[in-house]
């Protein structure tokens, strides 16, 4: 199941799209008033769940769904636009991403990852599924994408064990954490060099944790005008999610409607010799498996 922030007649609203991905119905339409996607992840019981995935297989004509629109017609925004907190964010959890790291950094990579590394991302406001990448072209002469697979914690987690974290996870999302490379660099850590404003976008939907197998082996891939760029799938994540989740929920309560990236494969801007980094006019396409695509153009 799929669902969405979204405007339509200059309305926002919280939906779920049918199956087919051809309508979207608002939760509304359905007795549920929640005003935005974090209140729909912290409060969604399970019979509501239940009762819109259900409803996302309906025909909208036959069955009346008040406030039906065709997704063609809506305007779709980033599923939780300000989050509760900064995103959690993984660095070099894929091993090939790890060996590029080093060698833009020209350091020597020894194939080993003992340690997670866990950063963090503030995030004022994400962007919109095809929203723009603001290029901060004053600042950052090294501007970098990245496609992630974004976990949204669904309920408050502490000491969890990882065969139970499963349960505690609402969904999925897509997220490009862009990054200014030399401003990273410049300052030995990754906090202000990835949290920019308009380095963050995400979408175009949160899918439910039941609607792919788990643990999620899904492909991710991002494309440059067109061009593929990064191309692997989440099962060569180094950490897994329930390795992430229960590591970090023994330290810290993850809270409901937290957003933890869970790192980017090889093929990033800096990882090519010599660096493709991005240029205002550029168009960033980021694609996983299940959930769909975000395309961002630079300004």
């Amino acid at each position: 199941m799929k669902l969405v922030t979204y405007e339509v007649d200059r309305r926002r609203d919280i939906g779920v799209v049918s199956k087919d991905e051809m309508w979207v119905f608002p939760l509304r339409a359905f007795g549920m008033e929640y005003k935005d996607m974090l209140e729909v992840i912290k409060g969604l019981s399970q019979s509501e769940c239940d009762l819109l995935e259900h409803a996302s297989g309906l025909d909208p004509y036959n069955n009346n769904i008040v406030g039906a629109a065709m997704m063609k017609e809506v305007c779709l925004q980033a599923p939780i636009k300000i989050p509760d907190q900064d995103i959690i964010c993984l660095g070099l959890n894929y091993m090939d991403h790890a060996e590029e790291s080093a060698r833009f950094k020209k350091e020597v990579f020894d194939g080993e990852r003992d340690q997670a590394v866990y950063f963090s991302k503030r995030v004022n406001e994400t962007v919109a599924p095809y929203g723009e990448i603001l290029s901060h072209s004053d600042l950052v002469d090294s501007l970098d994408y990245e496609v992630e697979l974004a976990v949204i914690i669904g309920k408050d987690a502490k000491n969890v064990p990882p065969q139970e974290v499963k349960d505690y996870i609402f969904g999925y999302t897509i997220v490009n954490d862009v990054s200014a490379r030399n401003v990273q660099m410049a300052h030995k850590q990754w906090y202000f060099g990835k949290s920019l404003d308009g380095f963050t976008p995400m979408g175009p939907c949160i899918l439910t944790v039941d609607s792919v197998p788990y643990p999620p082996k899904l492909d991710i891939q991002s494309k440059v005008n067109g061009e593929l760029r990064q191309n692997s799938n989440t099962r060569l994540m180094i950490f897994d999610v329930d390795f992430i989740v229960s590591e970090l929920s023994k330290g810290m309560t993850l809270k409901a409607g937290a957003i933890i990236s869970t790192g980017t494969p090889k093929g990033v801007g800096m990882g090519f010799d010599p660096p493709r980094f991005l240029k205002p006019g550029d168009e960033v396409e980021c694609i996983v498996e299940g959930i769909g695509f975000i395309k961002n153009r630079v300004n």
